[in-house]
C-alpha cells in the first residue's frame, strides 16, 4: 500500500508526497466536495435508496485548515465551512490523484 511520507499545506493545496515520490496537490475545494463522509455522500439503507448527503457538488472559497492521521490507513481532514467528518483512505487519496475527472459524489 502506498503511504504518505509527507503532507504540508502549500497555499490553498494539501501536498502530498507518495511512499513511491510521486507528489498529490489537492484544492481544499476539491477535497472537500470529494469528502467520502456519510453527511457528504449520504448512505444507503437497507432497500438501497440513498439517504441524506448534501447534494452540493462544489465548495468554492472553502479551504483545509488541518489534517490528522487516522491509523495507518486514511488522513482525516479540517475544512473551514467547519466540516471535519471525512476519513480519506490512503487508496482513495491516491485514485483522486490517478484520476482526477472522478465525479466527486457517486453517479446513481
Amino acid at each position: 500500500m502506498l503511504t504518505p511520507t509527507d503532507i504540508q499545506l502549500i497555499g490553498n493545496e494539501v501536498a502530498i508526497r507518495w511512499s513511491d515520490g510521486v507528489e498529490s496537490y489537492f484544492a481544499g475545494e476539491f477535497l472537500r466536495a470529494a469528502s467520502p463522509s456519510a453527511e457528504n455522500m449520504g448512505e444507503r439503507d437497507v432497500l438501497g435508496r440513498q439517504i441524506g448527503g448534501d447534494p452540493r457538488t462544489a465548495f468554492p472559497g472553502v479551504t483545509v485548515l488541518g489534517w490528522k492521521r487516522i491509523g495507518n490507513y486514511a488522513l482525516n481532514f479540517e475544512f473551514s465551512d467547519g466540516h471535519r467528518t471525512g476519513l480519506y483512505s490512503y487508496d482513495y487519496l491516491r485514485r483522486l490523484h490517478d484520476n482526477p475527472s472522478l465525479p466527486p459524489k457517486p453517479v446513481g
